[in-house]
């Protein structure tokens, strides 16, 4: 750097050179933490604009799915969309036609000779809260007169499982006579229960009890097995369990509807028993 008649200059002076024009603009920088300037501009009187993220408007080509072009090909995709919901509910519909105009209460459920209670699982050998739900009301409609049998019909398929026999001993607990409670220990599936109290048990009228989202099938699937059959629907506590019986019921529906129209045997037939005429012999002497 030289000076105004060309001279070299030294060091300090050149400092002193540049740090001028700053001093004349008051402009010295304080000795303090160097502030970074605001190189946004100000934008008066306007609100900064929120962020918003963009998405891309069409699916990348590994995800979308083809479309029919024509109006022919779009017709029938409508059609298959129609015919599959209608497949979908056509089960649930069938069961709630049969089966609504016979679902009871304990007050007010017809008389009959036999009540069916459907096992629903043990809880460290007894019954679990869904299951004594439902053996508490046929051990009332027992108590009332409106039945004189409980036929009780679950899963004895291992040695260490036994439905039958946990309910067996909670309805004694309640007052029911061991002499009139008779056990199906093949009730694999409702519909299992329902053709072996028709064909093995003998069982032409019951009332069945149960939760209120497995009731209808019940009724309907007894139905088809050729049982007259009414419905008792227990309340139960709205909770996890609930709300997966009542998904589960959809599905169910389904298969509920396939073994009304194909009729199968159950999984275990086996000979006739005369349990369910003893104990209403039994009970009229």
């Amino acid at each position: 750097m030289r000076g105004e008649r060309g001279e070299r200059l030294k060091w300090p002076e050149r400092l002193k050179r540049r740090k001028e024009p700053e001093e004349r603009e008051g402009l010295v920088r304080s000795e303090g933490p160097e502030e970074k300037p605001n190189r946004e501009p100000e934008r008066a009187g306007r609100p900064r604009r929120p962020f918003r993220l963009s998405l891309p408007r069409t699916l990348p080509s590994s995800l979308s799915l083809p479309l029919p072009r024509t109006r022919r090909a779009q017709r029938r995709v409508a059609q298959g969309l129609m015919l599959a919901c209608v497949v979908a509910i056509a089960p649930a519909t069938w069961m709630h036609t049969t089966a609504d105009a016979r679902v009871r209460t304990t007050a007010d459920a017809p008389a009959r000779e036999v009540a069916m209670v459907f096992g629903a699982g043990l809880w460290k050998g007894r019954p679990s809260p869904y299951l004594a739900h439902r053996l508490d009301a046929a051990a009332e409609l027992y108590r009332t007169g409106k039945v004189k049998v409980v036929l009780v019909t679950g899963d004895n398929s291992r040695v260490e499982y036994d439905e039958p026999d946990a309910m067996r001993t909670y309805l004694t607990e309640r007052g029911v006579p061991d002499a009139r409670i008779v056990s199906d220990f093949a009730g694999f599936d409702t519909w299992d229960s329902c053709v072996r109290a028709k064909k093995i048990f003998g069982v032409d009228r019951a009332v069945l009890v149960s939760q209120g989202f497995h009731i209808r099938r019940a009724i309907a699937l007894c139905q088809s097995a050729g049982i007259d059959a009414y419905g008792v629907g227990v309340d139960a506590k709205r909770d996890a369990t609930w709300y997966y019986g009542g998904a589960r019921e959809i599905l169910a529906a389904g298969k509920a509807a396939l073994d009304a129209t194909f009729r199968p045997d159950p999984h275990f037939l086996g000979p006739e028993e005369t349990g369910v005429a003893e104990a209403l012999a039994a009970g009229r002497r």
